[in-house]
């Protein structure tokens, strides 16, 4: 017979691994319901029409109410959670709970599948300074592009389809990590040149050539890349939106990409 107490007294080992389960039981649940106050209730779209969309909280119900005060000095209620309640420009392609969602307009611009973004703040991330923590290169003065690494300020900018669509104006700097986030490149339309973002991570550089290659999007979907309120700023928000339409790119851009490989 196994028990945790003999003539000797309390068995500390038995009851400290108890207490650790207890204990990390509890967290698991703390962090579960915590994590419930973005994005929930969730939200079904059905594909029983008749159903429509349906509630799902699950367990544990989301926390109560809380105030986040943030370094800017503003405070956030966040109160039986966030749902995401914008109009989702899709539709099942069959009548059953689950079935894959089929765009029904322009999915980079309609945030559907792998385009799709969360909305964030519209503020600028920060340094803890306060100080906004990605900018170009022409206002970081005191930052330089390595001298072993191709410099692409001046490069052509080529699309997937092998279009030439425009040309890398500025380098976008995140100085928490001194890396390179953003290209900013400068696209020739009827009007004025647009300028638009370019997330690090979708490019691909032929120094010799003096190219960088963008293969997520083909050259006519530059003229509808998410553009900044601020041409010196990008905002949480902003980049949420960036890299969900390059995203969206690799499934979207043509209609070969959504077909099975082999």
């Amino acid at each position: 017979m196994i028990t945790g107490f003999d003539d000797r007294g309390i068995d500390l080992a038995l009851l400290t691994f108890w207490a650790f389960l207890i204990f990390f039981a509890g967290l698991i649940f703390y962090l579960h319901r915590e994590n419930k106050r973005e994005g929930y209730p969730l939200i079904e779209s059905s594909g029983d029409r008749r159903r429509g969309r349906v509630s799902i909280i699950g367990w544990p119900a989301p926390p109560p109410s809380k105030t986040y005060h943030l370094a800017s000095g503003e405070s956030v209620l966040v109160a039986g959670g966030r749902p995401d309640t914008r109009a989702i420009a899709a539709t099942p392609m069959a009548k059953f709970p689950g079935a894959p969602l089929i765009p029904t307009g322009n999915p980079l611009i309609d945030g559907v599948g792998p385009a799709a973004y969360a909305e964030r703040a519209d503020v600028p991330d920060r340094l803890f300074s306060g100080e906004p923590r990605i900018l170009p290169l022409r206002i970081l003065t005191d930052f330089h592009v390595a001298e072993q690494d191709p410099d692409p300020r001046g490069m052509t900018l080529v699309a997937g389809d092998r279009e030439v669509v425009g040309t890398i104006a500025d380098v976008w700097v995140d100085r928490a990590e001194y890396v390179i986030r953003y290209l900013e490149a400068e696209i020739p339309g009827a009007g004025s040149p647009r300028r638009v973002m370019i997330p690090m991570g979708f490019c691909s550089f032929q120094p010799s050539r003096r190219r960088v290659v963008v293969d997520a999007l083909y050259g006519k979907h530059f003229a509808d890349v998410p553009a900044l309120a601020n041409p010196d700023r990008i905002t949480l928000l902003e980049e949420d939106k960036v890299m969900g339409y390059f995203g969206g790119g690799l499934l979207y851009a043509a209609p070969g990409r959504q077909e099975p490989i082999i």
